[in-house]
């Protein structure tokens, strides 16, 4: 099992007050999923069980599931996150949409840096060459926040010292 997975409930069982359900990797096929789901469903304690929902899942970080979300949308919403381990989930669940959390990813990545003011730092460096006699009276902090701030980029926090910057296109 990878680290993003769900707990697929019987809800037939669950309604009936047993707990009954199956975890299954969220990167697998959707088709090996299902089966697994179906498997689980053959052996519920309520016969003739055919519903089910997710009652929990791991790995998914910030972006919150449905318990009726369709397994094939929770596979992409987790292919995504495993293609971007650092910041996808918390990339996702920041923007709302898979499609556009790609197209984020793909285009307007700056890179992980460990505060807005490293970013205002690099960035500044690489467009102009900052005579020695001013580079003690930049405040590279506020260059950072009035970015965010004026809405040129978006920031995700991962972690301690762990911002990840987008241009806000």
């Amino acid at each position: 099992m990878s680290d993003l997975n769900l707990y697929v409930a019987d809800l037939a069982a669950y309604n009936a007050g047993f707990l009954h359900g199956v975890w299954v990797d969220a990167t697998d096929d959707p088709e090996d999923m299902e089966a697994a789901v179906q498997a689980m469903l053959a052996t519920s304690p309520v016969p003739g069980a055919e519903e089910y929902a997710i009652h929990d899942y791991e790995g998914f970080g910030g972006y919150p599931l449905s318990e009726y979300t369709r397994l094939t949308e929770a596979h992409e919403i987790a292919c995504f996150i495993d293609d971007y381990p650092s910041f996808g989930a918390e990339l996702l669940a920041h923007v709302g949409d898979l499609e556009e959390a790609r197209k984020t990813a793909e285009e307007d990545y700056c890179g992980r840096y460990g505060s807005l003011a490293d970013y205002a730092e690099e960035l500044t460096e690489q467009t102009i060459e900052v005579p020695a006699a001013l580079a003690y009276y930049i405040d590279y902090a506020a260059m950072g926040r009035d970015m965010q701030i004026n809405g040129d980029i978006f920031t995700v926090e991962t972690g301690y010292e762990a911002v990840h910057i987008f241009w806000n296109r």
